[in-house]
């Protein structure tokens, strides 16, 4: 008899609790010291039925514990917070309200480190170039001459108008690789390139010069249209130049033969060469400027020795 009316109260209790139409009964000795502080944070027990608590109490009453039956309790921490003031008629701003914290999990966690955080994993395309030693596109090789050469066609740039650094094309790597500084002190009239697909008799691809108005950055590539062909024996070895004019340039790109240039500007461009090796003791011998039709003939066999050159390549 005695149990039952003791569970009989403890679920009136409960009931009340959950319904908040009454305070809770409080310890019999509320100046007891474990509530000297208001804004202590207890552990009570909440049932699980019981999913959001929200009970408004004043600042003079303490809270101990509930009296619930032990079948439809657990043990959570419940965090003492102060309200907004506005709680069940606004009683006082000193309220309190409980909010029930989320059920705590007790599996075996793994500690986790905020200092040493884990190395990501290398990238594969970094792995394969090391393995494979190969490089994402050679400008000799894998850019295309163009469609209409040999009149119009691509030029890969490898020293801008008024360098004096002599860049050239490291036929290895494909990339742009500082030569040298010329010796003489001059810089270049225009930008110097070669053309992809071509190659010559001293094993080079066929140089460029292109006249137009800026300078282009080594490594860029652009539309040339040839108008002319330098003859030139350096160190007594054939290297004629091609002389261009940029496609994509309306200053110059009307020209259609070196000889609707100015006398000067082809004056300069002979001067330039005769001059830029003096200093390493080396000679070069510039004679007359041909005409555009002369420059198809050389960038067609240019294109031949290539295919020649790719052919014998493959059977070895």
């Amino acid at each position: 008899m005695v149990m039952a009316s003791v569970k009989q109260q403890a679920e009136r209790e409960r009931v009340a609790y959950t319904s908040h139409s009454f305070f809770p009964p409080l310890h019999k000795s509320p100046r007891s010291p474990f509530f000297a502080d208001s804004t202590s944070i207890h552990f009570v027990f909440i049932p699980l039925s019981v999913p959001f608590l929200d009970l408004c109490f004043l600042s003079k009453l303490r809270l101990h514990r509930f009296l619930l039956p032990r079948s439809s309790i657990t043990c959570r921490p419940v965090t003492f917070l102060k309200s907004s003031g506005a709680i069940r008629g606004d009683r006082n701003r000193d309220e309190r309200r409980f909010y029930m914290s989320p059920p705590i999990e007790t599996p075996n966690k793994v500690p986790v480190s905020y200092h040493h955080t884990p190395h990501p994993p290398l990238n594969e395309r970094i792995l394969s170039s090391l393995t494979r030693r190969s490089v994402a596109a050679h400008p000799w090789h894998d850019l295309e001459i163009g469609p209409e050469a040999p009149k119009i066609f691509n030029c890969v740039v490898e020293i801008g108008k008024g360098s004096k650094v002599k860049y050239e094309l490291d036929k290895k790597t494909g990339l742009i690789k500082v030569d040298r500084v010329l010796y003489s002190s001059v810089v270049y009239p225009h930008n110097y390139g070669f053309i992809p697909r071509t190659i010559c008799e001293d094993s080079d691809p066929m140089d460029v010069l292109v006249i137009m108005q800026e300078p282009v950055l080594p490594g860029c590539f652009l539309r040339a249209k040839a108008i002319g062909l330098m003859p030139m024996i350096d160190q007594g070895e054939k290297d004629d130049k091609i002389i261009a004019v940029c496609a994509d340039d309306p200053e110059y790109r009307h020209y259609n033969d070196i000889k609707e240039l100015p006398p000067h500007r082809l004056a300069e461009i002979r001067r330039f060469f005769e001059d830029y090796k003096k200093n390493e003791n080396k000679e070069v011998a510039v004679n007359d400027f041909l005409p555009a039709s002369t420059a198809y003939e050389a960038i067609k066999h240019s294109m031949r020795l290539y295919a020649d050159y790719i052919v014998e390549s493959l059977r070895r």
